[in-house]
């Protein structure tokens, strides 16, 4: 049988939102603990929200230049065993924190992007996503897709961010082929307030995908090797 695309969705604030999340097939949450962002909560109400959600869904703390003491304690207080590091943040660093965490290292499809760089954190699961010069995610703008299809080669586990939402999921998925994605703004009727009908369209939208690339598969056996 073939592995179903992760589904993370980031810049949660609320126990409504996180539950019709994990209630319509969401694996992973995303709390933003970036006090920059317009989704920040504090790691406390962010804990309060984990502890409302079922054991098998995965909640992710997400940072921006944090170091990895300051992670570590957020991540003590909300309760997350997985982390998403953006921004200004070493291999070294990555690693340390990968022996007690699942680390999710996110890069931006911006003009310096090589996707071989992913090669300096092998411990992480990498997140691709587009490039802003101001907004770590929730941006709403679509990252370069050829890019992240190369940036395969280079991970255990991608997953696909920018600009995501019900209409071009399924384009996304044909195009990159990952074992994530991630959706924020896409979702949202305001910054951090999630629109449950575009939840479930988007969830419906890259099960939907995720068949029809297996169907792709089965009938073009190249593109199964070249995956």
């Amino acid at each position: 049988m073939a592995t179903p695309i992760q589904i993370k969705i980031c810049g949660v604030t609320n126990v409504t939102d996180a539950r019709a999340c994990s209630e319509l097939g969401a694996d992973l949450i995303g709390f933003n603990f970036y006090r920059k962002s317009p989704r920040y909560i504090e790691p406390a109400i962010g804990g309060k929200i984990i502890n409302a959600l079922p054991p098998q869904t995965c909640a992710v703390g997400v940072f921006v230049d944090a170091d990895p003491a300051e992670v570590r304690k957020a991540a003590k207080i909300a309760g997350v065993r997985c982390v998403q590091l953006h921004g200004q943040i070493t291999p070294e660093a990555c690693s340390e924190l990968a022996r007690e965490f699942r680390v999710i290292r996110a890069l931006s499809t911006d003009t310096q992007f090589k996707p071989e760089q992913i090669e300096e954190f092998p411990n992480c699961d990498v997140l691709i996503d587009a490039y802003h010069p101001e907004l770590r995610g929730g941006t709403g703008h679509i990252c370069d897709w050829s890019a992240a299809r190369r940036a395969m080669s280079y991970t255990r586990f991608l997953i696909l961010s920018g600009g995501l939402n019900a209409q071009n999921i399924g384009d996304a998925i044909g195009a990159v082929a990952p074992q994530g994605v991630d959706v924020c703004s896409g979702i949202e009727s305001a910054p951090g307030v999630k629109d449950h009908r575009a939840l479930e369209q988007f969830i419906n939208a890259v099960r939907a995908a995720k068949r029809s690339l297996r169907r792709s598969s089965i009938h073009n056996p190249l593109r199964t090797m070249s995956s």
